[in-house]
């Protein structure tokens, strides 16, 4: 083989390495959607779904308790005295059903707390119903807006917003990486002000998913969004190539799984439950849900998740800025050190030039000047982490 074409085998063998370690991020990608969205769900079944049973007496009483026993964990069944005091469970998602046992049975529910809950409740009073051999009227407390029917609207409204944040979180922490870090804070809280503004701009004017607060949607929608961006581009001085790798598993893999728009947790398995409590997808799901249907309870609650995110976002940005002026500092001094090297010598070659009475190098000191020079190119690439 001539030395062109051994050159030419190498150049494609070099590439096709290349391109096979880069396949390995869509490849882990894949493996892990597949664990997080398969595994949250493609089986959903109630776990201590909360319903109740209006009344004080024996029959709602035992009514109860048979529920219960059958429901073998999948139920938490309670008596509460009237329908007030039901409707105000449900209003401040408490429960997720109310069931008026008597001659004309009626189910509560609230749509707006999660539309999937609600149709798990209505099949379990349904048989209950039919099995007394009447009908069931089913009357919805907290009806959703007429432009989110399903109630899953504020859950690709989360999709949008979570897209754009870390989709900008390439640009600005991979593009961007040579602007300084309060250029690339600035870029931050831009980007997160006109990601929040198109997700407003869905969820209100162009779809209708809420018909009224949508200035308070708009203002979780900039936490969220602010709190994804911080905290990628902080990874990102760290990450590198497997910045977004890391950000799909923040906040697509853990998140949208977690948020409680599909499913809420008692109808997902437990470890994706759990992190519904604390993940900031969850934090603006169950926030936007709160401020716009059911008055504001516990809506502190979700926006200090959303606050306490970017907060953090805001600590790892603080700690790459450190990590950042320390890698300039010692790349810094390997220039010094590198420039001192080669004054020296070029000093030295002078001197031996003079001697000589060469005006040019010799091929030997040429090399050596060249085999220089990609050391200290090696040695900056290391500093700098390239």
């Amino acid at each position: 083989m001539s030395t062109g074409q051994s050159a030419a085998a190498g150049s494609t063998a070099g590439a096709l390495r290349h391109v096979l370690s880069h396949l390995v991020t869509p490849l882990l990608m894949c493996i892990g959607m597949g664990l997080a969205y398969l595994g949250a769900f493609h089986a959903p079944e109630p776990h201590d779904l909360r319903v109740d049973v209006v009344g004080s007496g024996p029959r709602a009483q035992v009514l109860a308790q048979t529920l219960q026993d059958k429901g073998d964990g999948a139920l938490s069944v309670r008596t509460v005295a009237d329908r007030a005091s039901a409707v105000n469970d449900l209003k401040t998602q408490q429960s997720y059903g109310a069931y008026l046992p008597g001659k004309h049975p009626e189910l509560l529910v609230a749509t707006a707390s999660s539309d999937t809950s609600a149709t798990v409740v209505e099949k379990v009073f349904t048989k209950v119903a039919a099995a007394q051999g009447d009908p069931l009227k089913v009357t919805d407390t907290a009806p959703t807006a007429d432009g989110d029917p399903t109630g899953q609207g504020i859950f690709f409204l989360l999709v949008a917003v979570s897209i754009g944040s870390y989709a900008s979180v390439a640009v600005i922490g991979g593009v961007g990486a040579a602007l300084a870090l309060r250029i690339r804070a600035a870029l931050v809280v831009g980007a997160s002000l006109v990601v929040s503004a198109i997700g407003a701009a869905f969820a209100g004017p162009l779809f209708g998913l809420v018909d009224h607060g949508l200035g308070g949607v708009w203002a979780m929608a900039w936490l969220y969004s602010a709190g994804i961006l911080t905290v990628g581009v902080g990874l990102h001085t760290f990450l590198k190539r497997w910045t977004t790798l890391g950000l799909m598993v923040l906040f697509v893999m853990l998140n949208f799984t977690s948020s409680g728009g599909i499913f809420r947790p008692e109808l997902q398995p437990g470890f994706f439950g759990s992190l519904h409590a604390f993940w900031n997808g969850a934090g603006f799901v169950e926030g936007v849900r709160s401020h716009v249907y059911f008055g504001g309870y516990a809506l502190g609650g979700h926006v200090l998740v959303l606050t306490l995110w970017f907060v953090a976002g805001l600590a790892v940005m603080g700690v790459a800025g450190l990590a950042e002026a320390k890698r300039r500092s010692v790349a810094a001094h390997a220039q010094g050190a590198a420039g001192s090297r080669h004054r020296a010598g070029a000093e030295s070659r002078s001197v031996a030039a003079s001697r000589s009475g060469v005006e040019g190098l010799s091929e030997a000191e040429r090399r050596s000047e060249v085999e220089t020079a990609e050391e200290l190119e090696q040695e900056l690439e290391e500093t700098v982490g390239v």
